[in-house]
């Protein structure tokens, strides 16, 4: 266990200019290889195992719409987003929008978040950067959610 309690889930705000632009990341070692992790963030079944119950609708390509359905703290909801880029294995582009967040339906508002992995000696190490937080306090409790989210993948995948 890592001093944060989570394994080896690891966080930050990396640099100055992340934090400027307020970017949350969150990363995880995944003792896999990367096509059981890239399973896991592209299986709808998996998804719904770590992704806090939400049921996830796209097919994977570029330009193809992606929508997230659930429960989160009571509350239901449906966010919204597009599938940007695909290099399977290894990288994981796309938008994302939760009316939640009580912003307007434009395109200044929506994250981008970016799915990274690499394998070294059989295991993947993962990062997931979310940019477009409003403010550093945004982006510290989105990257809470992520370092929940990655755990939970990590618990998913290591066990099948």
């Amino acid at each position: 266990m890592g001093q944060n309690g989570v394994g080896d889930v690891h966080s930050s705000l990396d640099t100055e200019e992340d934090m400027a632009d307020h970017v949350a990341t969150a990363k995880a070692e995944i003792d896999a290889p990367e096509e059981k992790v890239w399973d896991a963030l592209t299986d709808p079944d998996q998804i719904k195992e770590y992704m806090f119950g939400s049921s996830v609708s796209t097919d994977w390509k570029p330009g193809s719409p992606i929508v997230w359905k659930g429960e989160y703290q009571g509350k239901t909801f449906e966010d919204k987003g597009e599938i940007v880029e695909v290099e399977r294995p290894r990288l994981l582009k796309l938008t994302h929008f939760s009316p939640s967040s009580g912003l307007e339906d434009r395109p200044e508002n929506y994250h981008t978040l970016v799915y990274e992995l690499e394998e070294r000696e059989g295991k993947t190490y993962l990062s997931l950067s979310q940019d477009n937080n409003a403010t550093e306090d945004a982006a510290a409790e989105s990257r809470a959610n992520w370092e929940t989210m990655l755990e939970g993948l990590k618990q998913v995948v290591e066990r099948r």
